[in-house]
């Protein structure tokens, strides 16, 4: 979802055949122009999937939760589920005071007169674990988990059915 161009599923996709696992991708994007070629493609809104129940084993984001406002964020969440089968992949920013910092002092340093708009507003609408914890919760999701990662990012996986949760 909110997929563009398909190059965070075309890189997924050449590390997982390269582990034996074949990766079959549909994007979706509200605009048809951020549409890249390489995979099949929907134009339509994240909040209201043309899938049906169960199309895909999962469903997956990077850099676009920031864009949504907490209510949703919830409703994007549940409409990923329902077409799911097993879960949801969120990738984000994670909102912080240095995180905001580091990019005031990068933005200089951008070329785009648009990032350097873009970024600190990205940064400031970002949520914090602690704020994706607290919408998860409101989901119909059977389990959650939350992991921080390096420069100021956040990967969530978000199950389904309690069964289909790895076991420890």
């Amino acid at each position: 979802v909110a997929g563009a161009s398909g190059d965070v599923p075309l890189a997924v996709q050449a590390r997982m055949f390269h582990a034996g696992i074949r990766l079959d991708v549909t994007l979706l994007d509200r605009a048809a122009t951020h549409l890249g070629r390489q995979f099949p493609a929907v134009s339509a809104d994240a909040l209201r999937m043309p899938f049906a129940d169960n199309s895909f084993d999962l469903v997956s984001c990077s850099l676009f939760l920031h864009h949504l406002e907490p209510d949703e964020c919830v409703a994007f969440i549940n409409e990923a589920l329902r077409v799911s089968r097993r879960g949801v992949l969120l990738s984000d920013l994670r909102r912080s005071i240095l995180h905001l910092a580091m990019v005031r002092i990068a933005s200089p340093l951008f070329r785009s007169r648009l990032t350097r708009h873009d970024a600190p507003v990205s940064v400031k609408r970002a949520y914090t674990t602690t704020e994706l914890i607290a919408l998860l919760k409101r989901t119909h999701a059977a389990a959650s988990s939350v992991r921080r990662f390096y420069f100021f990012r956040f990967g969530a996986i978000v199950w389904k059915h309690a069964t289909h949760q790895p076991q420890s």
